[in-house]
């Protein structure tokens, strides 16, 4: 991949991809593909549905393979699709949906009434009045109050997978671009977390061990220097963790890497920390995954300083 961003007026920002843009690009990408319409559901478990206009630019195929091709080539996961599509898409015949999954008001509405039926004769009158809406699933009968939750969950599963079915295998088409589809089933184990969301986020301990430091010789003044501005590194580190900054972890990772997150290829090269003393500003090679850190007096200079830095550094013209 090569890719080359330019700004409102057409013209290219300058600048090899030799990285940075890629991954920059993979990270926007990802972020916008979860609004898109053919997704549906909450939004940390979202779930195919068919969109006739989608289908008709063979945008499902297209979703399968941006994945495919961000996790391949080094961009982030999407970390947003439901559960039980990805158990779908994989073989898993696991499935564990609730009424709040569906976002059609008057259908969690009639789902939640019928779990809450205590007669038969109710729940007879309640699936009778709401028939064309089971009769579209396929399962319109009669149910006893013991088997209203198995059939809830049979609704759930037609409106979640059955009546998505051939956008879904539209989808798989699309990933299995790169072979990552064959991947994804033989190592679900494995690969399949990558899809869905995880509330993990990243620490401030992470991102220091995992920006090495180069420094000067022992000794060298330059050396005591780059030590003391270590220190202000690991405080302001913590601060973002805490909220106490003007950015987040998120930010700070995203201005040295172009990626909000270690993708599931993991960060080549290895991220490093070098020192500036002729900038009061940090600055950062996202293709070398290379952060440079001011050298500053005292933390209050370091902290404003970083902070200004990284909020007017909003990437390759993209906010």
């Amino acid at each position: 991949m090569f890719i080359k961003f330019n700004d409102d007026a057409g013209s290219f920002e300058d600048g090899l991809d030799t990285g940075g843009p890629r991954r920059e690009f993979l990270t926007l990408l990802m972020g916008s593909l979860r609004n898109r319409p053919i997704f549906d559901g909450p939004p940390e478990s979202r779930y195919l549905v068919y969109n006739s206009r989608a289908a008709r630019q063979d945008e499902y195929f297209l979703a399968g393979k941006m994945i495919a091709v961000s996790i391949v080539h080094g961009g982030p996961a999407p970390h947003f699709l439901s559960k039980n599509l990805v158990n779908h898409i994989t073989g898993n015949q696991s499935f564990s949906a609730t009424v709040e999954d569906v976002q059609d008001e008057e259908i969690t509405k009639v789902l939640h009434q019928v779990l809450k039926a205590e007669s038969e004769e109710s729940l007879h009158n309640l699936i009778l009045q709401n028939s064309t809406i089971f009769q579209t699933a396929g399962c319109l009968r009669n149910v006893k109050p013991c088997e209203k939750q198995a059939f809830v969950e049979e609704y759930l599963r037609w409106y979640i997978l059955e009546r998505n079915q051939s956008v879904i295998q539209r989808f798989k088409d699309g990933l299995e671009s790169l072979n990552f589809l064959s991947a994804l089933q033989k190592h679900s184990s494995v690969l399949a977390p990558l899809l869905c969301f995880s509330a993990k986020a990243l620490t401030a301990s992470e991102l220091e061990s995992m920006f090495r430091p180069d420094l000067s010789p022992a000794g060298s003044n330059k050396r005591h220097k780059e030590v003391l501005t270590l220190g202000f590194w690991a405080d302001y580190l913590l601060h973002c963790e805490e909220k106490a900054t003007a950015v987040c972890l998120e930010d700070l990772m995203m201005f040295a890497t172009g990626l909000t997150a270690v993708p599931p290829a993991g960060m080549t090269p290895p991220p490093c920390i070098q020192f500036l003393s002729d900038s009061p500003f940090p600055v950062a090679n996202t293709c070398a995954n290379t952060l440079k850190l001011p050298i500053c007096d005292s933390y209050g200079i370091f902290k404003a300083n970083m902070d200004f830095g990284i909020q007017n550094a909003p990437g390759f013209g993209c906010s």
